[in-house]
Parts: structure tokens; C-alpha cells; sequence
């Protein structure tokens, strides 16, 4: 039995015990049904090939090369289930050939992941959450479906340090959301349902509430607000129904912060590494995604995935750790039909069926090494446990950097 870390989700929980025969992954312990399905690999392993004919590994690299050197307007994009090794040289990349770089929290969490690299709010570790936090908001967020041992080991569940009788006594939980979601029926009695993006006008009300007001709202937000003012120690978790609601003016959140001096904002991130991402880019140019190298970082909201497809401004796209056939409307991908599309997976996606390069990669944190960013900031090491003959993310991005 070997111990390994989880890339399912942004938790990157390190707990996960695997049993391995014959080199191959038998039994997964301690992790969620998303985790383990993630360790035990692929149903459908990806294979190398060019315009839909088999090729050698080399082969495919080299083409791939070959489309971003002659593309006028590349973008590279994903990156979210990728190493931060795979990263840094994926930006590395991108400057070397004047492309676009942005990943998938341009369209959910990156606005807040900014803010808090840029010290707008104040953050914590999980680890702080299991043992001091008192007063839990989940705000657009199913973490019992999205992040499934959230709950179990770092909020609500767990004796911490300073909340030894857990949630029966020591911790109260609420949920605002549209729906009531799987996270909501765990935490009976403070359910707070919102109509569809009425999450600024509930953020306005909680704001009259704290400061003595009496709001034009329903009453039970002098509820909220009472539990919240009470918290030593409190926690809201910003999924991305709070994040769309709010996109068009993300700081209402700060100044609802402001108000909030025992409370921390913790954006729950669903891919294993979009963190990382966001980070090595906000080292490298000051912003977490939309960048374009000219000699320079420029940042614009046109060099967002979803604009660039829409306005048909990218001729070549490579993705590594994404799938936006799965997750962007038909409308807007349909671009990807025009244009030579560089897949890099370790399985057979969506968008990899209408790639006209596929580059298959191991699979991070089983089959090779390296390290992640936390949901909470926290740099995680990713053992490899496995044996294989599969490049990692980080070989495949110095090998297209070799083959320019």
C-alpha cells in the first residue's frame, strides 16, 4: 500500500491510501467517488496522432510545434489540471511565441483568486477553518457534490483545536443558493434561498443589517447578519454561483468583507491547480489569466477563452488540462471547427476527438510527479506511485519548446 495525493478536486487531499498489483491501481481508500475515479485512471486511454491517423509521440509533438510556430494569433489554454511545473513552462511557451495564455477561471473564479493574491480580502488555510471556525457560509456552492470531503474534513464535520465538540455544538453552518442543494439539507435550518442572480442585492441588505439599518429584505436577513456579527471565527466559501451573480462588480464582495473584520474568503476552486495557474501568471505578469505576450503582458478581457472564440480571434488553440467542449456553449466553440485544435490529455475528451494534434500525458499525481496549489494557497507535492512509459505535462511542454 502506497500513500498519494488526490488530484480530483482543489483540496488535493493527502490522506489516500491505493493498493497497487502489477503495476496497476487495485483498491483506492479515504477518497471521494470523484477522487478515486481520478487515481484509478482512464476508461479511454488518449493515443498521439495527427489529423485523426495514429502517430508516434514525437511526431505529434512536432506538429503541434509546427501549427503554434505558424499561427498568427495561437492561445494556449487550460492548465487547471496541470502541474505547476507544466505551467511555468506553458508560460514560458506563450511568451516565446507572442500567443494568449488564459485558463478557466477567466469565466468562474479568477476574480476572486485576484483579489486575494492582490490582498483584497482576507484568506486562510483550511487547516485554520478545521480548528478555529465557528460560523460557515456556503454562498453558491455545493461543496458536498463539488469538493465531497470539504465538509468531512475541513469545515463542518471536524473536531479542530479551538471547536472540539465539531458541528453539534461548536459550529453553525448556512447555505445561501438558488436551489436547496445536497450542501443545503446538511445544514438544516439556515438555508438561505435567493432568486437567480440576487446575490448583490441580498450583499446590500446584509451590509444595511451590520451597520444598524434596517433593511428593505426579507427578515431572515437580520438572521443571517446576526450569526455572521456573532462569528469569531467565520468563513465564506464563494462558489461560482456568487461569482457570476457578482462578475460585473466583484469588489461589492470586498466592501461586504470590510464589514466582516472575523471573517475569511476562501474561493472554491474546482479544478486541482487553477490556483497554481493563477498564481505563476500573477508572478510572472500581475494579472491570474487573460494575457497576451507582445514583448510584453498585455491583459484584456478580449483574451478571455470565451471572447477570443466568439470574436473568432485565435487561428490555433492548444488546451492541456481542460475540456471546453464539455463546459463552453456550442455557439461559442464552434469556432474550434475552423481552426487547428493541440489536445493534451492523459484520456479521450471531447475536445480531443476534434483535435487535429492529440498529445497523451501521464497522469499527475499517479503516474508522475510534481507539485499544486491548494484551494487555500497551500503548495502541495504530487508523488508519482505508479510506473510508465507516459510523458508528464511538464516533458510535453519542454519537448514543443525544443521542437520550435
Amino acid at each position: 500500500m502506497v500513500t498519494c495525493t488526490c488530484t480530483g478536486c482543489a483540496l488535493l487531499c493527502e490522506d489516500i491510501d491505493v493498493i497497487i498489483e502489477n503495476n496497476r491501481v487495485k483498491e483506492v481508500k479515504n477518497a471521494c467517488r470523484r477522487g478515486a475515479a481520478r487515481i484509478r485512471g482512464c476508461v479511454n486511454r488518449l493515443e498521439p496522432s495527427v489529423n485523426k491517423k495514429q502517430a508516434d509521440i514525437d511526431t505529434s509533438i512536432k506538429k503541434a510545434a509546427e501549427i503554434l510556430k505558424n499561427a498568427r494569433s495561437p492561445m494556449l489554454f487550460g492548465w487547471g489540471n496541470s502541474t505547476c511545473e507544466a505551467q511555468v513552462k506553458g508560460i514560458e511557451l506563450a511568451k516565446r511565441l507572442n500567443a494568449i495564455i488564459d485558463d478557466n477561471s477567466s469565466f468562474c473564479q479568477g476574480l476572486l483568486i485576484e483579489r486575494i493574491l492582490k490582498k483584497k480580502f482576507r484568506t486562510c488555510s483550511l487547516e485554520d477553518i478545521r480548528n478555529r471556525a465557528d460560523v460557515l457560509i456556503y454562498w453558491g456552492s455545493d461543496a458536498q457534490d463539488s469538493q465531497p470531503r470539504h465538509l468531512s474534513r475541513f469545515s463542518y464535520f471536524p473536531r479542530g483545536e479551538h471547536r472540539q465538540h465539531g458541528y453539534e455544538e461548536d459550529r453553525t453552518a448556512a447555505v445561501i443558493d438558488v436551489r436547496e442543494s445536497s450542501t443545503a439539507k446538511i445544514c438544516k435550518g439556515h438555508f438561505y434561498r435567493i432568486p437567480t442572480g440576487g446575490d448583490r442585492e441580498l450583499i446590500l441588505a446584509l451590509m444595511d443589517a451590520l451597520s444598524g439599518k434596517v433593511p428593505k429584505y426579507d427578515k431572515r436577513v437580520l438572521e443571517l447578519a446576526g450569526i455572521m456579527k456573532k462569528a469569531e471565527c467565520g468563513a465564506i466559501f464563494a462558489g461560482i454561483g456568487l461569482t457570476y451573480s457578482i462578475k460585473d462588480d466583484p469588489d461589492i464582495l470586498v466592501a461586504l468583507a470590510d464589514k466582516l473584520p472575523n471573517f475569511n474568503i476562501m474561493p472554491m476552486v474546482g479544478h486541482y491547480n487553477m490556483r497554481g495557474f493563477n498564481e505563476n501568471l500573477f508572478k510572472e505578469t500581475g494579472f491570474v489569466n487573460r494575457i497576451r505576450f507582445e514583448g510584453r503582458p498585455v491583459h484584456n478581457d478580449g483574451y478571455a477563452v470565451v471572447e477570443a472564440l466568439r470574436q473568432k480571434s485565435i487561428d490555433a488553440l492548444l488546451v492541456i488540462g481542460s475540456d471546453p467542449l464539455s463546459s463552453l456553449p456550442g455557439s461559442i466553440v464552434s469556432h474550434l471547427a475552423d481552426i487547428p485544435v493541440i489536445c493534451i490529455d492523459p484520456c479521450v475528451t471531447l475536445t480531443s476527438r476534434i483535435a487535429a494534434v492529440t498529445i497523451p500525458c501521464a497522469v499527475s499525481g499517479v503516474e508522475s510527479g510534481g507539485s499544486a496549489v491548494r484551494m487555500d494557497g497551500r503548495v502541495v507535492e504530487l508523488p508519482g506511485i505508479i510506473e510508465n512509459n507516459h510523458l508528464s505535462d511538464q516533458e510535453i511542454m519542454t519537448g514543443l519548446m525544443e521542437a520550435l
